[in-house]
């Protein structure tokens, strides 16, 4: 074979060329190990970039929702789960109204709208209920207990199941439009916003879904069960999970923006107010957090290794996490939705409520019931109810904390009250819904 046309050594024969071609030859190299890093560092900019800013997927700031004049269409009663109504109505006297029996106990709050109230109870219901006579209008049978709350939207009522379903129903005959199959139990109540529903579930993951048809769109996927409920302001979804983290993705595609270590599960739902996030863990602290901060580059990596080196008092303490404003020690077990208006929070925690000044952070009232207080109070024309595992619906004046009224609920008042049209609706575990006025 010839070694004129194969050479032992390529390279020996590429330095045997002229001076001109040597030169060229390792210019040509060197552009191409610089394009390579130019390129590779490109990559690395435009993925920090895609991860750490909006500028490729801008959260869709017109995406917010209401509940329409004197209703409450859906869980807490707006997108920013604030829990708080105003109304021209007189404040409520409480007096019953009526009384409809479930058969079973009741933990989904009531949602309002078109004058129809509905609700699930643990007998695998939904009920359509006449809101000024208490009269049953149609129910809907699913395969397990429903304690997510309905949120009503365009004459389509929309809600979870332990079943494993998200269900839409027409919301004046119960007729089933589709059903979405998540496999694993929905308690978190879903939230409608920009022609899509959002919900958490039980399979870790956060879904959103087409409003129409219930085809899936996206989904997140947390490290542990979603019992939370999702609250949308600006495009922006915010969310917690059993694992201990509070969460804010773009409800467009579902790309996390901040993830927030909370030291122990978040299972209600954070209210939104002012671009400010407030929500409680199950240790009893009530946090505040910007919803539009940007966790940096690999902080929940990082901030662990940081925080054992800085115990060694090898580097110093590590700053507060990405978005941390404040948070209060309650010093009880577990915190509801914390209720948001301008100047103050009505949390539920442990046996009490209480009332927090959003400027000094200190408690200003608190009122103690008989037992523990295990959902979120509700706030309407500066009066605040809540329900206690004693068996009693209170209500309170939202300026001293007084009690103006209180009144038996048969059995543990575990399902958010809900208010609308100068009547408080509530269920109980002794399985009846409850309208007070």
């Amino acid at each position: 074979m010839s070694k004129g046309l194969f050479p032992d050594n390529p390279a020996a024969e590429l330095y045997s060329g002229s001076k001109q071609e040597r030169r060229s030859y390792f210019r040509r190299r060197r552009i191409i190990r610089i394009s390579i890093l130019c390129l590779i560092l490109l990559i690395l900019i435009l993925f920090c970039i895609y991860r750490y800013t909006n500028i490729f997927s801008i959260p869709p700031k017109g995406v917010n929702s209401l509940s329409g004049e004197g209703e409450w269409a859906m869980y807490r009663h707006d997108l920013a789960r604030s829990g708080s109504a105003d109304s021209e109505v007189p404040v409520l006297q409480g007096t019953l109204k009526w009384v409809f029996s479930a058969g079973d106990p009741i933990h989904s709050s009531p949602s309002i709208a078109g004058g129809v109230v509905y609700f699930g109870s643990r007998n695998g219901k939904l009920y359509a209920l006449n809101a000024a006579t208490g009269d049953k209008l149609w129910e809907f049978q699913t395969g397990s207990w429903v304690e997510s709350s309905p949120v009503i939207k365009d004459g389509v009522v929309y809600f979870g199941s332990n079943d494993g379903g998200l269900y839409a129903l027409d919301a004046l005959s119960g007729k089933k439009l589709w059903r979405y199959e998540a496999r694993f139990g929905i308690t978190s109540s879903p939230a409608i916003a920009g022609g899509k529903i959002y919900f958490g579930c039980e399979d870790y993951y956060i879904h959103a879904l087409d409003l129409k048809n219930g085809t899936w769109i996206w989904r997140f996927e947390t490290d542990n069960r979603i019992i939370s409920s999702p609250a949308i302001v600006d495009g922006i979804l915010c969310i917690g999970s059993v694992d201990g983290f509070f969460y804010a993705l773009n409800s467009r595609d579902g790309r996390a923006l901040l993830k927030f270590k909370a030291y122990g599960p978040v299972v209600a739902s954070p209210s939104v107010y002012d671009n400010k996030v407030y929500f409680g863990n199950t240790r009893g602290f009530l946090y505040a957090v910007d919803a539009k901060a940007r966790n940096w580059f690999l902080e929940n990596n990082i901030t662990k290794y940081w925080k054992a080196l800085h115990l060694y008092g090898d580097l110093p303490k590590p700053p507060n996490p990405a978005g941390y404003l404040w948070s209060l020690r309650l010093g009880y077990s577990s915190i509801s939705s914390p209720v948001v208006d301008a100047e103050r929070l009505y949390v539920c925690s442990g046996s009490s409520v209480l009332a927090v000044d959003l400027s000094s952070h200190q408690v200003l009232w608190r009122f103690k019931t008989g037992a523990q207080i295990d959902s979120p109070a509700a706030l309407s024309n500066r009066v605040v109810y809540a329900g206690s595992t004693d068996g009693r619906i209170y209500a309170l004046d939202a300026s001293t904390g007084k009690s103006l009224w209180e009144i038996s609920a048969g059995g543990s008042a575990l399902s958010p009250p809900a208010v609308s049209g100068g009547t408080l609706y509530a269920g109980s575990h002794d399985g009846n819904l409850y309208a007070i006025k």
